[in-house]
């Protein structure tokens, strides 16, 4: 069994149907990328897996367990490390504050692993700088290492790439390779940029209007016409 299982997922806002028998599975020591255009219910369905948002029907089971019906936090404490589009780091906490709020569900004097300073040496530099000063690839960066602080199993990231420099993106992309060949971590990304998706991907599905209509190993993207499927 995959470590997360999406079984014919369906979710509504209002009377949309946002959702429509969405199907996914992510293994340990692979990354699975999510791609589509604007709007197909991408960040919905990140959403619906770390329990954001309700689904209507359908089955999300995570390391053999059933956990639609799972809070947020529960989710947390199951496992599930989640980045969310915009970071959504805490502005006026420092460095050193996000990071140990990646921990608030462990006991009290927990450290924050020294391996993270590793992956983003940067964050070292300026643990007593307040988030909110920070350069926008310098928030992805904390984002994504207070995710990592409590050690998931599964991570989450919502277009972890979207609005920062180059030479980050890079950074990130040999993080999330990294963390992958471990074989102890599955990884889903909705990823916008066609070229860093195709570099990282295990596997591929691409949604649009809330469905599924192609998915497979990530080597065969290019022979399967991926780019054009996500083109604008």
């Amino acid at each position: 069994m995959s470590l997360l299982e999406v079984k014919d997922v369906n979710q509504y806002y209002g009377g949309s149907h946002i959702l429509r028998n969405v199907n996914l599975s992510a293994e340990l020591g692979q990354v699975t990328v999510v791609l589509g255009r604007n709007g197909v219910g991408k960040t919905t369905l990140l959403k619906s897996l770390m329990g954001l948002v309700p689904i209507k029907s359908g089955g999300i089971t995570f390391d053999g367990k059933a956990m639609q019906q799972a809070t947020p936090y529960e989710r947390a404490r199951a496992g599930i490390g989640f980045v969310p589009q915009g970071r959504e780091i805490f502005a006026r906490l420092t460095v050193l504050e996000n990071l140990q709020m990646g921990l608030a569900y462990k006991p009290g004097g927990t450290p924050i692993p020294a391996e993270l300073f590793e992956l983003f040496p940067v964050l070292k530099q300026m643990l007593g700088r307040r988030g909110g000063d920070l350069s926008g690839g310098q928030q992805q960066q904390l984002a994504i290492a207070r995710a990592l602080a409590a050690g998931p199993k599964l991570l989450i990231l919502d277009e972890p790439t979207e609005g920062i420099q180059p030479n980050i993106i890079k950074d990130i992309g040999r993080v999330i390779r990294m963390l992958a060949d471990r074989g102890n971590m599955a990884i889903v990304r909705v990823e916008q940029y066609y070229d860093f998706a195709e570099a990282l991907a295990d596997r591929y599905v691409v949604m649009e209007r809330g469905e599924v209509i192609a998915s497979g190993p990530g080597s065969e993207m290019q022979a399967k016409g991926v780019r054009q499927l996500v083109a604008i």
